[in-house]
């Protein structure tokens, strides 16, 4: 008989209270910056080294042989054993390295079955960790560098040497790539694709188990998961089965603190990311394993939040707050920013906690239900139950199995008016709210919360409710998100968003269709029935006559991409209606417009509509559908089921308004349009709050929105998918600028500074012209491209010319300015896609009608975006109110609009630095212009008295940059501008200098270029 020893564990006797993600993050405590030059060996160096000195042990090992001796050893630490050498062998052969896992089987391995069992000699059996996740400090941490993997029969292709590997338990699960300062950090996210493709399957197979990815060089660093991918491609290769990847480097991720400061300096990150309890946490933790087979690493911001409704949830239990506002707390995270992954893992580690009896998420909308459902069940099958009746939800909160329990806050609500006593209401429970600033304000917010006695009331929201903004209805003492739920736990705003490109920016275009007479302009508007004006059947269809006209420019048609398995050709998109009357015209126009057209020139087009109980509020939120059409009168409801049977028949689907198979209607309409299958859908408010489609591009609105539902309808166009897809288009045909204006600066972050919006045309079609001018004067057409130097030079410069053409289409402007020919882009396309395939193969009150007075056209009034004229136009104003007392709210408007510009933040101090010497109100223009040339001039010579440079080529250096549009970094003008260095100083001295003069010039031209 054995006796199985079960190996000693530290038990945990209280929760740590060190934060995966550090509070605030201070770079001046690094210390004085290093200004030599820093060669890649040496970059490596001192991370290896910073790791050993944060208790990483070092692990001088370059073999397979080693690494796999390294692992069979720190199991047996780990689990307090030792292998017979035939029980490793069999335990290696089958639950670590065997023959047809691949990355998928070793990822599910790691987050779903990390203890695995050993057959034992005497035939017993015993659990083996591989990692222990209760206890994170018994794993041992360790890194190798320059590991060589193995060729021949199970090799390679060719040897491959890896930067920096960090082992946990001896398995690969951190792999560092590294590039020297000034290199693209793309470089290094290229090469980890090769290693993918070519290397890590190699020999055992062990750097398959590899979990997260960092990239950096030095200055930029950055994190992402092993299946940041569109998808995986299985192929197979002799009798191997390997995992291909097609990452996206869109998705990779900065490591932040928790007030979302990113933290990019190398050392800056390894002290923290890498800080063990960290990295323990996340790879423990934060990682989820979806049902799609792809592993979520979560970002700072999502971690912080869950560990902060965990603290609050610890810290209330234990000063006996349960059942009060000071129990829960409120999310405030941007739309798009990945709530429901957030909410989940709250839910999921707040259901492991021992006092916890349920968990409950609650949602406030049918439509939300399902899609929150479908969500939760993706990230772990059976994880959630849903519920379609009253009777059921009472079964899932009498069942103890059901942890977590998914419900609306009407099933919620008529639950606890059906049952006035339930032992549920003396539970410990925590209470999820998914958007919270809707009816969770009203009676059933107070009902609820008066039944339930020991519970945490949490509300997730990308547009809370302030005082600003409450408006005045409902119980005065929980108006706002933060009287109903309590304290802001933790803040991401769209800003913050936008700025760590975890959502796309906006591009705006408002198109003005009603242009009144100078005789209409007297009369007093207020009194005049727009809407009616509004619905005319001129303006109905020009408008749609405009979204066919500009449907494939808006929605990049010409550009395909693979998407759910298939080859697809641009986005889709919706159209926010003012009512059901306008949605109906507008469906009838498009389908009269349409008529006669080949089913392929067609538009698919869907309409969705239901009785609204309530109109839009004051606020700005929408007017809540439901989620039958049994409220809808005769008329709308016909011509509803009109539109589902043309549907049916362009679906071979059988709906109808009925009640079941409505809301089936409703299901199949959203995932068609998820999946690329609808082109354009006709909604009032349906579809614009916690909808979320990847394929989604554009937003046509002939609709009066403004603060929450702004932003949520804005919202439905900006979450990315690809390189193709880089920004959410908004075509407004009503005057919205206002309304969008007040909705940023509530929403866009904590201190309402604004938001982040595109760049103007003018803005890339000189960088387009500048770009196309270099390449037919470097790589004219019909002559040879000669070495491997040009080849990449022509295809980055290329690739750069077609990122632009693709923000540029979009572009009403752009039509016939695209400076190539047709037949210039295809012979250039086509050797740039012959270079990049050998390249990925062999390396890197009475209303009057005012109808008849206005004059119905299509004009685009202007393209939103912060930019020096609107700041001079604000400087002017500001000149104009000086000393009265409204200056301060014009100067605080200049503020929030160059910290609302990508391209004014760096010139912040310049600008500031203007209106506060600006004295008369005369040519601001010429001001400005001539303190910047005095300012640009100022900072120029001291660059080169710095750094001792030739003056006078200095000078021309500098000007070829602005005329060219960018600071050349090859070729020999830098050079004539460097001192001379001595053949006998110590070093690369020439190199060193280059790279820190071109650095000063860089950041010299990124303040002063698009100001003077």
């Amino acid at each position: 008989m054995s006796i199985e020893i079960q190996p000693y564990r530290y038990e945990a006797i209280a929760l740590s209270n060190e934060s995966t993600v550090v509070a605030e993050f201070l770079p001046d405590a690094l210390g004085v910056r290093e200004t030599g030059y820093q060669s890649e060996a040496a970059l490596e160096s001192a991370f290896v080294e910073q790791l050993q000195r944060q208790a990483y042990e070092y692990l001088p090992i370059s073999s397979e042989a080693e690494l796999v001796a390294n692992l069979r050893a720190r199991l047996e630490q780990l689990n307090k054993i030792e292998f017979s050498d035939n029980e490793w062998q069999g335990f290696f052969a089958t639950c670590i390295a065997g023959t047809n896992d691949g990355i998928l089987e070793k990822t599910a391995r790691l987050q779903e079955d990390h203890v695995q069992v050993l057959k034992r000699d005497d035939g017993s059996s015993k659990n083996i960790y591989l990692i222990d996740k209760a206890n994170i400090h018994n794993n041992v941490l360790q890194v190798i560098n320059q590991y060589e993997t193995p060729t021949g029969e199970h090799g390679g292709k060719h040897a491959t040497r890896f930067d920096v590997t960090v082992l946990v338990n001896g398995l690969p699960m951190v792999h560092i790539e590294l590039k020297r300062r000034g290199v693209d950090i793309r470089e290094a996210f290229n090469q980890i694709n090769r290693y993918q493709r070519d290397s890590f399957w190699a020999g055992s197979g062990l750097f398959e188990y590899v979990q997260l990815f960092v990239i950096s060089n030095g200055t930029l660093t950055k994190y992402y998961s092993n299946t940041v991918r569109d998808g995986h491609l299985k192929e197979q290769s002799g009798k191997r089965s390997k995992s291909k990847t097609s990452n996206s480097f869109s998705f990779t991720s900065w490591w932040a603190d928790a007030r979302n400061q990113p933290i990019t300096e190398l050392v800056g990150f390894t002290k923290t990311f890498f800080a063990k309890h960290s990295l323990l946490n996340v790879l423990t933790k934060y990682c989820v394993f979806d049902v799609d087979r792809k592993l979520l690493v979560m970002r700072p911001y999502q971690i912080v939040a869950a560990e902060r409704i965990l603290q609050r949830i610890a810290t209330s239990t234990n000063h006996r707050q349960l059942g009060t506002v000071a129990a829960g707390g409120y999310i405030w995270h941007t739309t798009g920013s990945g709530k429901t992954l957030t909410s989940f893992k709250a839910a999921q580690l707040a259901r492991g906690l021992p006092d916890i009896d349920k968990v409950l998420f609650v949602v406030d909308r049918k439509d939300l239900d399902y899609q929150t459902m479908r969500e939760y069940e993706r990230f772990e099958k059976g994880a959630a139950n849903s519920n379609t009746s009253t009777s059921v939800l009472q079964k899932q909160l009498e069942d103890p199995n059901a942890r977590i329990i998914i419900t609306t806050i009407q099933k919620l609500s008529r639950f606890v008016a059906k049952n006035k006593k339930h032992p549920v209401y003396d539970a410990h429970v925590v209470v999820i709210f998914d958007e919270c600033h809707r009816s969770q304000f009203g009676d059933m917010h107070s009902e609820i919360t008066r039944v339930f006695k020991r519970y945490h009331l949490f509300g997730f929201t990308g547009t809370p409710i302030f005082a600003k903004n409450s408006g005045t209805g409902g119980n005065p003492l929980r108006r706002t998100t933060e009287q109903a739920f309590g304290d802001k736990l933790h803040t991401y705003t769209i800003v913050d968003a936008i700025n760590d490109k975890n959502v796309l920016p906006f591009r705006i275009d408002y198109i003005n269709t009603l242009k009144m007479q100078a005789r209409i302009k007297d009369k007093q508007v207020s009194a005049i029935d727009t809407e009616r004006a509004l619905l005319a059947p001129e303006r109905i269809s020009q408008i749609v006559g405009y979204i066919r006209e500009h449907f494939d420019q808006k929605t990049k048609r010409a550009s395909t991409y693979r998407h759910d398995g298939k080859r697809v050709a641009g986005f889709n998109s919706l159209f926010a209606c003012a009512s059901i009357d306008a949605a109906k015209r507008y469906y009838a126009e498009l389908a009269a417009q349409q008529q006669g057209l080949p089913d392929a020139e067609r538009l698919k087009v869907g309409l969705i509509y239901s009785f609204a109980a309530n109109e839009d509020d004051e606020d700005g939120l929408l007017g809540e559908e439901e989620f039958e059409a049994e409220g809808l009168d005769q008329s709308s409801r016909d011509f509803l089921d009109a539109a589902i049977k043309d549907y049916n028949a362009l679906f071979a689907t059988s709906f109808d308004t009925s009640a079941d198979k409505f809301q089936n209607y409703y299901k199949d309409l959203s995932q068609r349009l998820k999946k690329r299958e609808l082109d354009l859908v006709i909604v009032v408010n349906m579809f614009l709050t916690g909808f979320d489609a990847t394929t989604l591009n554009t937003l046509w609105v002939d609709k009066n929105l403004k603060a929450h539902g702004l932003i949520q309808a804005y919202s439905r166009t900006n979450r990315i998918l690809n390189s193709v897809k880089t920004y959410g288009n908004i075509v407004s045909f009503r005057n919205l600028e206002q309304e969008t204006n007040d909705a940023l600066a509530l929403f866009g972050n904590k201190d309402a500074k604004g938001i982040v919006l595109l760049k103007p045309y003018a803005e890339y079609y000189a960088e387009y012209q500048a770009r196309v001018g270099e390449l037919l004067d470097k790589f004219p057409l019909g002559q040879a491209i000669v070495g491997e130097a040009a080849q990449k030079a022509f295809i980055k410069l290329f690739g750069s010319i077609l990122r632009l053409k693709n923000i540029l289409t979009a572009f009403d402007d752009f039509a016939g300015n695209e400076i190539l020919s047709e037949r210039q882009y295809q012979d250039y396309q086509s050797v740039y896609l012959n270079l990049y395939a050998e390249f990925r193969t062999t390396s890197e009150a009475e209303k009057e009608s005012i109808n008849d007075d206005v004059v119905f056209e299509i004009e685009l009034i202007k393209q939103v975006e912060i930019n020096v004229d609107y700041i001079l136009l604000l400087v002017e104003q500001y000149l104009k109110k000086k000393g009265s007392g409204d200056d301060k709210e014009i100067r605080a408007t200049i503020e929030r609009a160059i910290n609302a510009s990508p391209s004014l933040r760096n010139k912040k101090d310049l600008i500031v630095q203007f209106v506060e010497s600006v004295n008369t109100r005369a040519k601001v223009d010429a001001q400005w212009q001539s303190f910047m040339a005095a300012k640009k001039t100022e900072e120029l010579e001291r660059i080169i008295t710095e750094e001792n440079l030739n003056g006078e080529a200095a000078r021309e250096f500098v000007e070829q940059a602005f005329r060219d549009g960018s600071i050349p970094t090859a070729g020999t003008a830098i050079t004539k501008i460097l001192p001379p260095v001595s053949r006998f100083s110590q070093g690369n001295g020439h190199a060193a200098k280059k790279q820190t003069v071109l650095g000063k010039l860089a950041v010299f031209f990124e303040r002063y270029f698009g100001l003077v």
